[in-house]
């Protein structure tokens, strides 16, 4: 730890409690969700190889003696294709209006100048720091270009080196996000982690094993709902459909004689399972919805 970093960590023990909200923002697959899951230590957000994971919000509450930093990660910032696209992007403006920091992550292994007119379309007058995530997977001469170039915008308090999956340096990014909230009580109570329900987060950990079971393009063509979350006395009683946009899809994510849907149901049970730490009866239907994805009733009911 250098003598900034040192002068931080008292800086923010000395004074009082801190309370703020802190957007993540990027392109999609930099590793925002990773980060947010490793920073409050728990997998609220899903994760996967393949960019444009994450399609929600989703709120986090840390709370510690001295501090509450809540969190939003939010969906990757693309060129809208489709009404699912144009949602995901106000989910991304809602967060940066409501944000005392920005984190603006990238990846190690990007160029400096996309995500510079990336960082600008934002046009944030908040608090900023850039995130350069994945050092472990980068050149330090590479890395430390991307420091230098970030370093001459105005709007950036400071740039931070991490690797989210190793929790590197991650103590560091704490105590400098810390210093730069206000002097505020918290917000949320301390038991809080999130506001979202459960049913949301099953639909979540479904989705999340479409991207790991699936081919390339076809999770992109789902969406997950929940439509029965009843706790039993022994068990949890799930029913969801998938939902795709062609027959063709509902018959690849069923497989020969149901083998892939029934793969999808044993991976997503075991993490639900360990979720919300109760046995559960998962059952999965698939439904062909036409174009959902430029429907605004379909996007209204399946949480869009």
């Amino acid at each position: 730890m250098n003598a900034l970093q040192t002068l931080l960590v008292i800086f923010v023990v000395m004074n009082e409690f801190r309370s703020g909200f802190v957007g993540i923002f990027g392109k999609p697959n930099a590793g925002k969700s990773t980060l947010l899951n490793a920073l409050i230590n728990e997998k609220l957000a899903i994760v996967s190889p393949k960019a444009q994971t994450t399609r929600n919000k989703i709120l986090a509450v840390l709370t510690e003696k001295d501090y509450q930093i809540v969190f939003s990660d939010t969906p990757g910032l693309l060129q809208s294709a489709y009404k699912l696209h144009d949602r995901m992007m106000k989910e991304v403006e809602m967060a940066r209006q409501g944000t005392d920091v920005i984190l603006f992550l990238m990846d190690a292994r990007d160029d400096a100048a996309s995500n510079i007119e990336l960082l600008k379309t934002l046009r944030s007058k908040q608090d900023t720091l850039v995130i350069i995530n994945k050092i472990d997977k980068s050149k330090k001469e590479h890395v430390a270009k991307l420091r230098e170039e970030f370093s001459k915008l105005k709007q950036v308090k400071q740039v931070i080196e991490i690797s989210a999956l190793q929790k590197t340096n991650l103590d560091i990014l704490l105590q400098t996000i810390v210093s730069m909230l206000p002097e505020m009580p918290p917000y949320y109570d301390e038991d809080m982690l999130t506001d979202k329900p459960m049913r949301f987060f099953v639909s979540e950990i479904v989705r999340e094993k479409l991207f790991f079971c699936l081919d390339e393009e076809l999770p992109y063509h789902a969406a997950v709902y929940v439509r029965q979350y009843e706790e039993k006395t022994t068990l949890t009683k799930i029913v969801a459909d998938i939902v795709v946009s062609r027959e063709t899809q509902k018959a690849i994510i069923i497989g020969k004689n149901g083998s892939m849907i029934k793969k999808i149901g044993q991976d997503a049970r075991e993490d639900i399972e360990k979720f919300i730490d109760r046995k559960v009866f998962l059952e999965l239907h698939v439904k062909v919805r036409k174009d959902w994805r430029n429907n605004d009733l379909y996007l209204k009911e399946y949480g869009y």
